[in-house]
């Protein structure tokens, strides 16, 4: 099995103001950093060209996506708080509005899938809707893999 995750920021101002230009400038090698950690699998990403692009979509101009697929809970856990990746997160409030509601979601998904977008996001509803489960966590509530081995299929766990 894999570790799914879906992590949402509400953008304090466009992507391209000024108030987000060191955030933007540290894109990049965040994720260059994500891409070679232990344990990374795959990372949505907008353009394969343009390590700075921003993943587009439907649900609001000020939304930031982030959400990638790893071996372990671990070797996320590593790369978020054990990496460059820290300094960033510790400066989040300058870039990010807090959210009243959850905006980060895990789940287990057989090897050598890739979930959709829409998969993660109906993951984060249920995760509002229904509390911690297997099906959809977080750190603070994580369920190891094996708690999700009799789950439904991706498709049907969503439904």
């Amino acid at each position: 099995m894999h570790l799914a995750e879906l992590n949402l920021a509400h953008l304090r101002a466009p992507i391209d103001s000024a108030e987000l230009a060191e955030f933007v400038a540290l894109l990049e090698p965040i994720n260059a950093i994500a891409d070679e950690a232990p344990g990374f699998v795959w990372r949505l990403k907008e353009s394969e060209t343009d390590p700075t692009a921003t993943v587009v979509h439907d649900y609001g101009d000020y939304l930031l996506i982030n959400f990638s697929v790893w071996e372990s809970l671990d070797s996320l856990w590593n790369y978020v708080y054990r990496s460059p990746h820290l300094g960033v997160l510790r400066r989040r409030r300058e870039w990010f509005l807090r959210m009243a509601e959850p905006y980060m979601v895990m789940w287990w998904i057989p090897e050598g899938h890739i979930p959709s977008l829409a998969e993660g996001m109906a993951r984060l509803e249920r995760l509002k809707a229904e509390g911690p489960s297997p099906e959809a966590f977080t750190f603070k509530d994580s369920y190891a893999s094996s708690e999700a081995v009799s789950l439904p299929a991706a498709a049907e766990a969503t439904k």
